[in-house]
């Protein structure tokens, strides 16, 4: 079965901007051209590897291969030789798109090897008809148990979370969105290229992010705004000295942030200066996107909103036992299933059979409680964030929402050590806002427990200079609890 075009935009393109990296942009029909003269080199290759830059060549790279109905598989530049090796073995790409220029490391240089260039021309691209089923590409899962896992993304899935994003953030060709992620994940790459592509939108790309930048945009006419939470959380610690980037948050039409929970003290700090509130959502390499707060609905803080359309969501018990009744406060693992989700892990059937049950529910792993409204509350992973302490079930995250309150806390983190008597006990991580005078256990204890509830309190609390985090800005538990 086909589907529709990706891009409907790129069918009779015209002269309206499509992709701005710094001051190097690409209309509609430039794209169209350079993309299609590419795609005419890719033709009749299988999967196809881009180094996935923040660049202009990037996006062009993997608009051609989807336009030549092959899958693109987006390498981080900041791996490491063996992870390159373990990914490129495993995904067996025939090229590797680069811009003219890169140097590439020793692991890709086997392969053959095709420049892009974005002012391309050429005839058309390959007359290709991809079925909705048709892997659009191959993103790797960090590994942390193992070496990365290839989740295979149908055209199927990407259509399905770009058009539900459509529909949550009213989200039209008139946006102009700005950010600036990578774009080897699929925050940066599907929702931030992508998805302005597939409205006919245009996308400006910072390139690194930077407050400045982010102002300059959005006073230049910039809609919408995607960023993680070390973004927001470092618009929050300028704004009160930046008057002016509070008047330029406050001309967008919707600020988004994902990828990991921004603290409820950064979602107060932003909508108190600028008068916008940020919108959450929810999602994984391997569903995409699955809940958001909806543009027209009420910006509950600290929650990712409801399903999108099309995607079904329930919380389980350990046993795989539905929940029976969502009152806010019953931890379960999130489960989805809808048109969103991947097809595999490629070469890994064992591990694709074990991330689903029976009746073809995602194994999200990730841990939540429901409003009776259907709100959705990260409170953390399974296996890293769910803490069974003196009988109850507590999620890290709202201790560590509570911790970042304290005057004190710059950051923190929240796990779970063994206890002979509880079980498992809370152990605080925190960078104290002063180093010479850090808040002692108790202060930070009685400070969650009239917050939250006595047995949420931290028993250990460790003092860092600052938290381990991935590219993407999520905390690296494993890091600290391993160390």
């Amino acid at each position: 079965m086909s589907v529709s075009p990706l891009f409907p935009a790129l069918a009779n393109p015209g002269e309206q901007p499509a992709l701005r990296f710094g001051d190097r942009s690409l209309t509609y029909a430039e794209l169209g051209a350079a993309a299609d003269a590419l795609a005419a080199r890719c033709a009749g290759a299988g999967r196809v590897a881009v180094w996935a830059t923040n660049s202009l060549e990037t996006a062009v790279a993997v608009v051609a291969v989807l336009r030549a109905g092959l899958a693109a598989v987006p390498l981080n530049p900041k791996s490491g030789e063996k992870e390159l090796g373990h990914i490129l073995d495993d995904s067996a790409p025939t090229l590797i798109l680069a811009a003219p220029g890169d140097e590439l490391p020793s692991p890709l240089r086997h392969l053959e090897r095709v420049d892009v260039e974005v002012r391309g021309v050429g005839g058309e691209g390959p007359a290709v008809s991809p079925g909705d089923e048709d892997p659009a590409l191959v993103v790797y899962t960090s590994g942390t148990t193992g070496p990365p896992k290839g989740a295979v993304i149908p055209r199927r899935a990407i259509a399905a979370t770009l058009d539900a994003l459509a529909d949550a953030w009213q989200w039209t060709g008139d946006d102009v969105l700005v950010h600036g992620l990578p774009l080897f994940h699929v925050h940066g790459l599907v929702l931030g290229i992508l998805g302005p592509l597939r409205r006919g939108g245009s996308v400006r790309h910072l390139g690194r992010f930077s407050t400045e930048g982010v102002a300059r945009e959005l006073n230049d006419g910039a809609t919408m705004l995607f960023g993680v939470p070390t973004m927001y959380h470092r618009i929050a610690e300028t704004l009160p000295d930046d008057p002016e980037l509070a008047k330029s948050l406050g001309r967008a039409r919707l600020l988004v942030s994902g990828s990991a929970a921004l603290p409820v003290h950064d979602h107060q700090r932003i909508t108190s200066a600028t008068g916008r509130r940020v919108i959450e959502r929810y999602g994984m390499t391997e569903t995409l996107m699955n809940t958001s707060v909806r543009a027209d609905g009420e910006p509950r803080a600290g929650t990712v909103g409801v399903p999108l359309p099309g995607v079904d969501l329930r919380l389980v018990e350990e046993d795989g036992t539905p929940l029976p009744v969502y009152d806010g406060e019953s931890v379960g693992e999130i489960q989805v299933r809808g048109p969103n989700l991947f097809t595999e892990y490629l070469n890994r059937p064992d591990a694709t059979a074990a991330a689903f049950t029976a009746d073809g529910w995602f194994r999200t792993g990730d841990m939540a409680v429901r409003d009776p409204d259907g709100y959705v509350r990260i409170v953390g992973r399974k296996a890293t964030d769910l803490i069974k302490s003196g009988g109850y079930k507590i999620g890290a995250g709202e201790i560590e929402n509570a911790l970042l309150e304290h005057p004190g806390v710059r950051e923190a983190a929240v796990t779970g050590e063994p206890d002979p008597d509880l079980g498992e006990r809370v152990v605080a991580w925190i960078v104290p806002t002063d180093p010479q005078s850090p808040p002692a256990l108790a202060e930070l204890a009685d400070h969650v427990a009239n917050r939250l509830a006595p047995h949420k309190r931290p028993r250990v609390v460790h003092y860092l200079s600052a938290l381990p985090r991935n590219d993407m800005g999520k905390i690296l538990k494993r890091a600290l609890t391993d160390g």
